[in-house]
């Protein structure tokens, strides 16, 4: 049997494989009957095998691509005119021939912390609670209420479930299997809150899916075939794009169509280069930007006037992207490549709204009021989790436009930008209506809840640039600002756990060709160098309430650091007539002490083979806790415990910082390097170009 399931595996992932091939092969052979004969036509096809440290093979990517470009100008007497294409097809074999990590065996049961109880529990084996908050102490069901039925747990009619959009039928439908400890890869329970995350794909596994449908519900077929999706992620450009001459020697330049615009001048981390979202699912922030922007349907005009007077040269272009609104791609859980394990903490939450889920060492009341310490706690459905993901639909005040003026005066080139746009990274909003897990016949839209929907809120971003090079010192510097209005973020001391704030962010980078003798004196290297600084003026952070029973406060509010420091490095050299590369990247990051460093060589055999070897190794400093709202107070049926019944008690206070833990907002202390900690790579990558 297990002979036979391997080769029926291996059997698909080859088929999978000779699909990719053949489309390659298709396109290249049959572009030049298709196409005009003065078509030009290049592109690739590469694999690119990662072998994680931890868990095996995380990317077995196979690619083939293909680019299309054609004079037209011959159609217009008084134009230049072109036409673009590149199309793309990525099938990554990794869930088929890593499916016990990622895929449709990844996954299996797990246990939680209880805290002060003591041991730990199974998913499904936390203590439940009847109408008062006095835990029943029920044994281990390996599952939870059903959904809409809570008279096992709590006795009286059935619950009120269904105003909330839950499955309508009576059954067990959380078991203890597929599942992954949220943070589990990084040890982070310790001493904080946990919960399983179904990590198997949607097709296998539909918990967690529905909340998050359109956003992180992809089935096995969707995760290995990215490209092939019902927004053509395939197409990675299709425009045109021309210019047109004025009598007064002025020009009018165009470019529309599905494409990448670039705003930015510098790398891996952004801060003017925001107009297209990002796939942060296929290597985290480590893939060449040109790879993982997400090309979007958008119209570009150009007023060129040149050389005039004051300047060197001086354009106005404005930007309109009246494609549908799309959010970065973060990765879903089951994905090798999740940025922030946000993936993770998203679909975790969404079962817990869908189907309920065990949250460890959560407070717990005593019978006759007060505290009777940490332990796990069996939430049932539409308590807490997030409850849906609010995409933008399309409509035209939907639709996202930017304005730059770009220039050069005195050899130092310059931009002024304006961007009116989205957020691409997504914020819980709290303060829906839930159930109140003491009272579950009771429903409002609790202050301090851990019960959201996702959305993307409306921001306006003003920005710079210059780039300018200084020959005293045989060095060139990118400068960047950015200025952005209406970003939010998460934030335990307000009702709603989010808040608003300005951010500014700014990056310098530095290049210099520099000769060092004794490693090639023939051939100078590449030194390029970025600082990175993110500054929120609205951080809202300061000393949580006290309440009895719980440890002293601490800091309760914004995770996100007020100021942080990113500091990248890279050092490129070229031997063999610049046949063979070697480089070593270098990133760290101030607050969270997190470093990555990534050596790799690269060596082209011929015009046609390339080969790159590259390491991918994190240097950690621990993982970072915050708050995490446990201590907050938000249900009258809560209250009621604390207080043993009394009709007075406790009134919902702010989250108390006394009880802090790695999830889910230590990851943004931590940041993306930190969340990777544990994502030690070697990567192979063989490229054949045509």
């Amino acid at each position: 049997m297990a002979y036979s399931r391997y080769n029926s595996k291996r059997g698909a992932a080859t088929a999978a494989l000779s699909g990719g091939a053949l489309l390659a092969l298709a396109l290249c052979a049959g572009a030049p009957q298709v196409l005009a004969s003065d078509m030009d036509v290049a592109g690739f096809v590469e694999n690119a095998t990662y072998y994680r440290e931890s868990r095996g093979i995380s990317k077995s990517r196979n690619t083939a691509q293909v680019e299309f470009g054609k004079d037209i100008s011959g159609a217009f007497k008084t134009s230049r005119m072109t036409f673009n294409a590149t199309l793309r097809a990525t099938y990554d074999a990794v869930y088929e021939l890593n499916d016990g990590e990622w895929g449709e065996n990844a996954g299996g049961p797990i246990t939680l912390a209880n805290g002060t109880f003591g041991g730990r529990v199974p998913h499904g084996g936390g203590l439940k609670f009847a109408v008062g908050g006095v835990p029943t102490g029920l044994p281990p069901t390996l599952g939870f209420p059903p959904s809409t039925d809570f008279t096992p747990f709590f006795g009286g009619p059935a619950s009120p479930n269904a105003m909330f959009g839950l499955p309508n039928v009576v059954s067990m439908s959380n078991p203890n299997e597929g599942l992954e400890m949220l943070g589990g890869h990084l040890s982070s329970e310790n001493g904080g809150i946990a919960f399983g995350v179904p990590v198997r794909p949607c097709d296998i596994d539909r918990r967690g899916c529905k909340p998050l449908e359109d956003y992180m519900d992809l089935d096995e077929s969707e995760m290995a075939w990215s490209d092939f999706n019902d927004r053509w992620d395939f197409i990675r450009e299709f425009y045109l794009s021309g210019s047109f001459d004025l009598a007064n020697d002025d020009q009018v330049g165009f470019k529309v169509g599905k494409q990448q615009i670039i705003w930015g001048r510098t790398d891996l981390f952004r801060v003017l280069d925001v107009i297209n979202p990002v796939d942060y699912s296929r290597n985290n922030i480590y893939d060449e930007l040109e790879d993982i922007r997400i090309p979007m349907w958008m119209a570009e005009l150009e007023y060129r006037w040149g050389a005039t007077e004051f300047f060197g040269d001086i354009n106005l272009s404005f930007v309109w992207n009246f494609d549908k609104f799309r959010p970065s791609n973060l990765g879903q859980a089951g994905q090798p490549y999740q940025i922030l394990d946000a993936g993770s903490f998203f679909r975790g939450m969404a079962n817990c709204w869908e189907n309920g889920c065990t949250v460890s060492n959560f407070p717990v009341p005593a019978p006759g009021g007060g505290l009777a310490g940490l332990g796990a706690v069996d939430f049932g459905p539409g308590v807490i989790g997030i409850r849906d993901v609010k995409l933008p639909e399309w409509n035209l005040s939907n639709t996202q436009f930017g304005i730059k003026l770009e220039g050069v005066k005195n050899e130092i080139g310059f931009s002024l930008n304006f961007l009116e746009t989205r957020q691409q990274l997504p914020v819980l909003r709290g303060h829906i209506p839930s159930i109140d897990p003491f009272n579950p016949f009771v429903i409002d839209d609790y202050d301090y809840a851990l019960a959201f929907d996702i959305e993307f809120p409306r921001v306006t971003l003003i920005g710079g640039s210059l780039d300018l090079y200084w020959d005293a010192i045989k060095s060139a510097f990118r400068i960047e600002l950015a200025h952005t209005d209406g970003e939010e973020f998460a934030d335990t001391s307000v009702p709603d756990l989010y808040s608003e704030s300005d951010v500014v962010r700014w990056v310098v980078g530095w290049d210099r060709s520099t000769f060092i003798p004794f490693l090639n004196k023939d051939r100078a290297f590449l030194i390029s160098a970025q600082a990175f600084g993110q500054h929120l003026l609205d951080h809202n952070e300061h000393i949580g309430a006290v309440l009895p029973g719980l440890p002293p406060p601490g800091k309760v509010g914004m995770a996100d650091h007020e100021n942080n420091y990113l500091f990248t490095l890279l050092i490129q050299g070229w031997y063999m007539n610049d046949r063979l590369n070697p480089q070593i990247i270098m990133a760290h990051d101030y607050e969270s002490g997190h470093t990555t460093i990534a050596p790799a060589i690269e060596w082209l055999l011929d015009n046609h083979w390339q080969f790159t070897l590259r390491a991918n190794y994190k240097i950690d400093d621990g993982v970072s806790t915050w708050d995490d709202d446990r201590a907050s107070i938000p249900y009258p049926g809560l209250s009621a415990a604390l207080t043993g019944g009394a009709t007075t008690g406790l009134a919902p206070t702010a989250s108390n910082g006394g009880l802090r833990g790695a999830n889910p907002l230590g990851r943004f202390a931590d940041g993306p390097l930190g969340m990777a900690q544990e994502e030690d790579e070697i990567q192979i990558t063989v490229r054949y170009r045509f």
